[in-house]
């Protein structure tokens, strides 16, 4: 766990100094970082295709599936769901040893549930250890989960309104023909290529979520032209 560990320190770092993580993380894992509880709608949202092939064993009399007909319907013979890496595994000890029947199908789809809504708790108590390190933890249950995540990672979108707030301009004014069209074509970028442009200017790939928050500006200042050396005869 101490990878998770350090994954922790670094979100706090990122807190504490407002210095964004490029970080991807499920939405269901900002939800218990901030102690959350997750609802059947968090697990839909990762991983639909299983959501719906529970729900299809929990009513499949609905397709006129009935107890002689079960097996023949459902590949599975027990108590084994699928995990986040897909792999086939028991949804509670022993469960590969207990069978799977119409009559108790609705047990094992809330089993099945309970299980991967609590697959990874191990991982996020490592994480929130991690955070506790560097940021008081008990403040993130007064967090929702979008809040924790913009503070960690900033704001996923660069936007050129807020560039224009923070940057600063030498010998040369904001209605300078050329700044307009600098302006222009950055407004022209796609997200991932003013990403790229924020890596050149600052080394850094995404905002904070809060404007007053950025102190690296980048600046657009105005140079001359200096004609190179000459040869002399």
């Amino acid at each position: 766990m101490i990878q998770f560990k350090f994954l922790g320190i670094l979100m706090g770092v990122a807190v504490r100094t407002k210095k964004p993580l490029d970080l991807h993380l499920a939405p269901l894992v900002w939800k218990q970082l901030c102690c959350i509880p997750l609802q059947l709608e968090d697990l839909e949202e990762v991983d639909l295709l299983y959501v719906q092939t529970l729900k299809s064993i929990l009513h499949i009399e609905d397709s006129g599936i009935t107890e002689d007909s079960f097996h023949e319907m459902i590949p599975l013979d027990s108590f084994v769901g699928q995990s986040a890496d897909g792999k086939m595994v028991p949804i509670i000890p022993g469960g590969g040893s207990i069978p799977l029947s119409f009559s108790n199908r609705k047990e094992y789809v809330e089993r099945a549930v309970e299980y991967r809504l609590h697959e990874i708790d191990r991982q996020v108590a490592a994480v929130r250890e991690g955070m506790s390190w560097i940021v008081p933890v008990p403040l993130l249950s007064l967090l929702t989960a979008q809040q924790l995540e913009q503070m960690v990672c900033g704001m996923p979108e660069i936007c050129c309104e807020v560039l224009k707030k923070v940057v600063r301009y030498r010998e040369v004014d904001e209605q300078h023909a050329l700044v307009q069209w600098f302006w222009q074509t950055l407004e022209e970028f796609s997200n991932e290529e003013r990403v790229l442009f924020m890596r050149f200017v600052s080394g850094r790939s995404r905002l904070p979520a809060n404007t007053a928050d950025i102190s690296q500006r980048f600046q657009i200042m105005k140079v001359d032209r200096v004609s190179g050396p000459t040869q002399t005869d």
